[in-house]
């Protein structure tokens, strides 16, 4: 083979490895399973879990909340809780069966993240017209809450119950939040800094 020929082929050889390894990194990088979770929004989910009013809301989802009571006795907004990431989920403190199971879990998580500011735990109670703020600092204590990480929260009932179905989506049941109605579920809601969905999961998984 002539000297010409031979290089010809170790150019063509060596091209062939170049092509091949750069589809491979390519090929790995697109069909590698990511990282960050997906962002929720109401087409995404069951339908049975998203209130009508938004079911077939179009562009970005965002949570929202009004000003709440905490068992600290303050009043905390969205704003007061800046660029945290949001661990979410709906109880009473008189529950007999799934709520004491959440709150497990919710004491769990802090545990797990009582070295990262980034995290801040929220509870809001069903019941607010028996889940009064001395009543709610009560049960926090009884569970070790940290009352910079975890807030029991209550409000006005209409709003909480607006909340759990039109914004964070964590229930199956609809209604008007009026005196008949009841949201009880064991769903927790994961929510990042730009408020969006990211995890929705229950406490018996």
């Amino acid at each position: 083979m002539s000297a010409k020929r031979q290089q010809t082929v170790i150019v063509r050889v060596a091209a062939f490895f170049v092509i091949t390894t750069a589809a491979i990194l390519v090929g790995y990088y697109m069909l590698k399973p990511s990282d960050e979770l997906r962002i929720f929004h109401p087409k995404d989910l069951d339908a049975r879990l998203v209130d009508p009013a938004v079911r077939n809301k179009e562009g970005e989802h965002r949570s929202w909340t009004s000003p709440w009571w905490t068992n600290s006795g303050r009043t905390i907004t969205l704003n007061d809780l800046g660029d945290r990431i949001i661990v979410a989920d709906f109880f009473f403190t008189t529950c007999a069966t799934i709520c004491p199971k959440m709150t497990t879990q919710m004491e769990r998580v802090q545990e797990a993240y009582k070295a990262d500011d980034r995290i801040v735990l929220l509870s809001h109670s069903v019941t607010p017209e028996m889940d009064s703020v001395p009543v709610l600092a009560d049960y926090a204590a009884l569970h070790q809450a940290d009352p910079e990480r975890w807030h029991f929260l209550t409000g006005p009932r209409k709003q909480i119950y607006a909340l759990a179905r039109r914004s964070y989506f964590a229930c199956l049941e609809e209604g008007d939040g009026g005196p008949d109605d009841f949201v009880h579920t064991e769903n927790f809601v994961l929510v990042d800094p730009q408020r969006r969905i990211r995890g929705l999961r229950s406490a018996f998984i």
